[in-house]
């Protein structure tokens, strides 16, 4: 990018961030909007300039805090027993990081997981009509695809490779790692669809569908141009789960063969090698690593079973072998490699749960997860068969929200993002929807218009 370039891109993050600040003096709940889009998108990481020179996330959570604590009707806000859940999580992570093996290394990370947990028990209170569901789900998904379109793009391109795919800038944190933004990819495309059919902000034309479809497929590349088995497994796991509420499964079914075998020819070779990983994953050292670290977890949490905090990782060591078969004619050798391993990642957020919180907090988080599955099945049934407009909505986003859940229990299974900040908001998003539905199909209950959820109580409702 040349200096211009890099300028202009400064001044319209800077100017995009001061006008969401300044729009939510008018309309607090834009607040809320604003730190959705800091968080996923961290324009503080593009930003050379004065962006970076600010807490802007802290700026944005204290505005979207303090504007509904000031301006907001709390009258249809409440607080699910979900979210309860998430404070006990909370507190429990609190007690483990006093306690925690390297203090200093567990504040650090404490000092993001905090901020994410409190912002999801939060933002559930918010969501007071469908318009902000649905207004939360389109931030969500609109900052998300802008690290999405540059990846897909990059791919398109001939870009790409396993930790050389840049998404904007140099950068390994967040969702600018390559496999927890694959999984991420491939768990908002439910979202998408969703909006793209219901969506009221972005009403369902030709020009949304378009969008709609383009980021469907700029999803679909993340995983290429990642080289990230977890997006192949995350990706073949939506299709699965796609089948079960179709109409036309065979249609569909007979469809995704066909794209997948238009698509394995224009592969590049390294990304199907890379994939060949799964099936043989003793001879890929990554996996085997990983499979090392997973039993040295399991036996720590043995004999450690409350947990060791946050970043205990950095006393694994894991012993494995590294198994290659090399054939010549009608004979085979087999060579096994000793490898060991120390200070490795958990990559596996099940497993990371269990060593830095132990037992307690591995049941807690998993509780969370379950809960959401039930909670979003339990929607899906009550208003599956509900056609009017204002109500056909609702048993799609719940539909929705849980394979974006179950996408990410899978990709968890091979990436350490148990407090991803992306993946708690859509726990927030489903607790809001929960709370929402469960007070407007009370009998007699009021509703109130849609058009009227952004404004602050004392600004004109005309």
């Amino acid at each position: 990018m040349t200096d211009r370039g890099a300028a202009m891109l400064n001044l319209a993050l800077t100017g995009f961030f001061a006008v969401m600040l300044l729009m939510g003096f008018r309309r607090p709940f834009l607040w809320v909007l604003c730190y959705l889009y800091v968080d996923i998108v961290a324009p503080q990481i593009i930003s050379w300039g004065f962006l970076s020179r600010l807490p802007i996330s802290l700026m944005a959570f204290a505005a979207a805090f303090l504007g509904w604590l000031v301006f907001d009707d709390k009258r249809d806000s409440r607080f699910t027993w979900r979210q309860g859940l998430m404070g006990l999580l909370l507190a429990y992570c609190a007690l483990t990081t006093l306690t925690a093996d390297y203090p200093q290394e567990a504040l650090t990370k404490w000092s993001w997981v905090w901020k994410a947990l409190v912002f999801a028990m939060f933002l559930p209170l918010t969501l007071r009509t469908r318009l902000r569901i649905e207004a939360v789900a389109l931030a969500m998904v609109l900052s998300a695809s802008a690290l999405i379109i540059d990846g897909g793009l990059k791919t398109a391109m001939g870009g790409g490779g396993y930790g050389a795919l840049v998404i904007f800038v140099e950068n390994n944190t967040g969702l600018y790692e390559g496999s927890i933004l694959s999984c991420v990819a491939i768990a908002i495309i439910p979202l998408a669809i969703w909006l793209a059919r219901y969506g009221t902000i972005f009403p369902p034309d030709w020009r949304v569908w378009l969008f709609a479809g383009a980021l469907v497929f700029a999803c679909s590349l993340i995983p290429v141009g990642t080289q990230a088995r977890t997006g192949l497994v995350c990706l073949a796991i939506l299709c699965v789960l796609y089948l079960r509420t179709a109409r036309h499964r065979v249609l569909i079914a007979a469809g995704m063969g066909l794209a997948l075998l238009i698509a394995v020819p224009f592969l590049p070779q390294s990304y199907l090698e890379r994939m060949n990983t799964i099936e043989n994953h003793q001879s890929d050292q990554s996996a085997s690593t990983r499979i090392g670290v997973w039993k040295w977890t399991w036996h720590y949490a043995k004999n450690n079973p409350l947990g060791g905090g946050f970043e205990v990782y950095l006393s694994s060591k894991a012993s494995y072998e590294t198994v290659t078969t090399q054939t010549s004619g009608s004979s085979v050798s087999i060579t096994r490699t000793p490898i060991v391993e120390t200070g490795r990642a958990f990559h596996s957020s099940y497993f990371e749960m269990l060593g830095e919180q132990g037992f307690p907090g591995l049941v807690l988080w998993l509780l969370l997860q379950i809960s959401g599955l039930v909670q979003m099945e339990l929607i899906r049934r009550r208003w599956k068969n509900r056609r009017e407009a204002q109500e056909a909505w609702a048993a799609p986003l719940a539909v929705a929200l849980q394979l974006a859940q179950i996408v990410y229990l899978f990709g968890s299974l091979f990436v350490g993002i148990a407090f991803q900040p992306f993946i708690l908001m859509l726990v927030g998003l489903q607790c809001g929807l929960w709370s929402y539905l469960r007070r407007i199909d009370q009998p007699d209950a009021p509703v109130r218009p849609a058009r009227r959820i952004m404004q602050a109580p004392m600004a004109p409702t005309g």
